[in-house]
């Protein structure tokens, strides 16, 4: 894995390219991710840089933490994730990064926690049919038969059912980098990523590594008539 950044989800909005294709995309701010701790094979096992995110007041620290940032010469930081590197290649303890670390055009894994929905039934949470409406039916969004009391009289593990939804780990990959802008310290993803606005997300390099597209050009569509008369 290379390096990745942290950020902060600001939104969806739309850009247009320069055909005038309009694209909707999500706005992450990734301004000052800051490097706390390097670390190497020789003295950990393996090779990683500690990348902290979004300044933090110290007494909201705890104080393991605290001496933990002192240590390092770092500020606290609200969220802190580790990403493995090669080794030797890893930057500076101390640096900060920002949308310069992925180019325009390179595609991103985007990893985050997605929205709470609440305690919801097997219609929104799955996307059961449903039962019968009408005609007497008492049941309408309920799941049915859960199971059978002889074979084999128990209910299944992992049986969908009703529950506490949302608020789980989701990856978006692939995602392509519409506009980096270091100065402004966004990057600009094509489509949506997970979780709500202002939510913390982890932008990393793409592990499929997809090309980018290469645009064809439209064919010289042929008149038929003129095409025969050339050939006379």
């Amino acid at each position: 894995m290379s390096l990745g950044l942290i950020g902060k989800k600001l939104g969806m909005t739309r850009v247009y390219l320069e055909d005038g294709t309009g694209v909707p995309v999500t706005v992450v701010a990734v301004k000052d991710n800051q490097i706390i701790e390097v670390r190497t094979k020789e003295k950990h096992g393996y090779s990683a840089v500690q990348v902290g995110f979004d300044e933090k007041k110290e007494s909201r620290v705890t104080k393991p933490l605290l001496n933990h940032f002192k240590k390092h010469n770092a500020t606290p930081k609200y969220i802190v994730r580790e990403f493995h590197v090669e080794e030797g290649k890893a930057p500076e303890a101390g640096s900060k990064m920002g949308a310069e670390v992925f180019e325009k055009g390179s595609f991103v894994d985007v990893i985050g926690t997605s929205k709470g929905k609440g305690f919801q039934g097997v219609v929104k949470r799955y996307g059961f049919r449903g039962q019968p409406a009408s005609h007497g039916s008492m049941m309408h969004r309920r799941p049915g038969s859960i199971g059978c009391r002889l074979t084999p009289g128990l209910v299944w593990k992992n049986k969908k059912m009703p529950g506490h939804m949302g608020v789980d780990r989701r990856t978006t990959q692939n995602l392509e980098v519409i506009q980096s802008r270091p100065e402004d310290g966004v990057l600009v993803i094509k489509g949506c990523i997970p979780g709500p606005k202002d939510s913390y997300v982890i932008v990393r390099k793409a592990v499929k590594n997809p090309q980018p597209k290469k645009k064809q050009e439209p064919s010289k569509s042929t008149n038929p008539m003129k095409a025969s008369k050339a050939n006379k």
